[in-house]
C-alpha cells in the first residue's frame, strides 16, 4: 500500500540573523492521521509550523502541504489549509455568529450563513452566538477559534498548542472535534506542550531538537525506545536512600527520589527484571516497602529523555535541549 502525505519536508531551513531556528526539518504527515510535533521551548516547533503554513519563507530546503509546492505554490497551500495558533484570532467586538460569517465569505464559502450555523451547533456555541466574543469563556473562544479555521474544509489543520490554558473539559471538548475531523480525512499537525494530548490524539510523533526532527514514531513505539520505569514506594523517609540503591544496582538508570511521596523510581532496559525479584532484593536489603510495580514509561518520561530532561538509560540516545 502506497502511503501518501498530507505534509512532507525535506532540509527546511530557517534562520533569524545568527540563529538557526529551523535545520534541515525532515517530517512526514499520512493523509488522515494527526502527528503531534513535541520539543522543549526554542526547538522550533513554532518556527517550524509558521513556515509550514506559508507564514515565513524557507532559507533551504524543500516542502509539498496539501499537495502543493510550499515555495513554488504557497497560494494553493493557504487554499488547502486551516490554521489555529497558540492565540485566539477571532474578533472579541463581533458574535460568534459574526465571526464565522467573516470568516465564511474571506474564505469565499457559498452559503456563510449556512456554514456559520452548522459550526457553531457543532462546536456547542448556538446558545451563545449572538453573544460577543469578548463575553466567551477562554474554552468558548477557543472552539470559536477552531471552528472559524475550519469554515472552508480545509484538507490539513495545523494546531499549535491548541488547548494551552483550557480547563479538562474544555480540553476534551477540543479533542472529540479533532479526532471527528481524522475520522472525516482532514490530517492534523499538532503541536502541543501536553503529553497527554500527544499520547491521546496523535497516530505519530516527531521529537524536535535544536530545530530538527530527532525522533519518530507512534507513542507505543516510543516508549519501547526508554524500556521500563520501576518505582517502590518505602514506609518512611529514612528507608529512600537504602531503596534507591537497590533500584540503581538492578536497573543501571539514575533513582528519582520523592522525598514527599517516599518514592524511587527509575527507568530500566533490562528485560529481565521482574516485579518478583525486585521484590526479593529489596527485602533482602531491608527495605521497609509498601508498594512495588513495573509499569511502561509515560509519554512524560519519553518526552523528558528525548530531550534531555532526564539522566540516559541504558541503550538510550539523550538529546541536549
Amino acid at each position: 500500500m502506497i502511503t501518501t502525505y498530507a505534509v512532507l519536508s525535506e532540509g527546511l531551513e530557517k534562520r533569524f540573523g545568527d540563529v538557526r531556528a529551523v535545520r534541515g526539518l525532515d517530517l512526514a504527515v499520512a493523509e488522515g492521521t494527526v502527528c503531534g510535533l513535541l520539543g522543549p521551548n526554542g526547538a522550533g516547533k513554532t518556527t517550524a509550523v509558521r513556515l509550514l503554513t506559508t507564514l515565513l519563507r524557507p532559507d533551504a530546503g524543500s516542502a509539498r502541504v496539501a499537495g502543493h509546492d510550499l515555495v513554488r505554490q504557497p497560494a494553493r497551500v493557504r487554499r488547502g489549509i486551516g490554521v489555529t495558533g497558540q492565540h485566539v484570532s477571532v474578533d472579541g467586538d463581533l458574535t460568534g455568529r459574526q465571526n464565522l460569517r467573516l470568516f465564511a465569505r474571506l474564505h469565499r464559502v457559498r452559503d456563510a450563513a449556512a456554514r456559520a450555523e452548522e459550526l457553531l451547533g457543532r462546536f456547542g456555541l448556538a446558545e451563545a452566538a449572538d453573544r460577543p466574543a469578548s463575553t466567551y469563556s477562554g474554552g468558548m473562544r477557543r472552539r470559536l477559534d477552531l471552528a472559524a479555521s475550519l469554515v472552508r474544509r480545509p484538507d490539513v489543520l495545523f494546531l499549535d498548542e491548541p488547548t494551552t490554558g483550557l480547563d479538562p473539559e474544555s480540553r476534551n471538548r477540543i479533542w472529540e472535534e479533532v479526532r471527528a475531523l481524522t475520522a472525516q480525512g482532514t490530517s492534523v499537525l499538532l503541536t502541543t506542550q501536553y503529553l497527554e494530548e500527544a499520547d491521546r490524539l496523535a497516530d505519530d510523533i516527531a521529537v524536535l531538537d535544536q530545530g530538527r526532527v530527532a525522533h519518530t514514531g507512534t507513542p507505543a513505539q516510543l516508549k519501547g525506545l526508554i524500556g521500563t520505569y520501576a518505582e517502590v514506594v518505602v514506609s518512611h523517609r529514612d528507608a529512600l536512600a537504602r531503596a534507591a540503591g537497590v533500584i540503581d544496582r538492578l536497573t543501571g538508570g539514575e533513582p528519582a527520589l520523592d522525598h514527599d511521596r517516599n518514592t524511587v523510581g527509575a527507568l530500566t532496559t533490562d528485560t529481565t527484571l521482574t516485579l518478583p525479584r525486585l521484590v526479593r532484593e529489596l527485602d533482602a536489603a531491608g527495605v521497609p516497602l509498601l508498594d512495588a510495580t513495573l509499569r511502561p514509561p509515560t509519554l512524560d518520561d519519553v518526552y523528558l529523555r528525548l530531550t534531555g530532561g532526564l539522566p540516559d538509560a541504558p541503550g538510550s540516545r539523550k538529546f541536549a535541549a
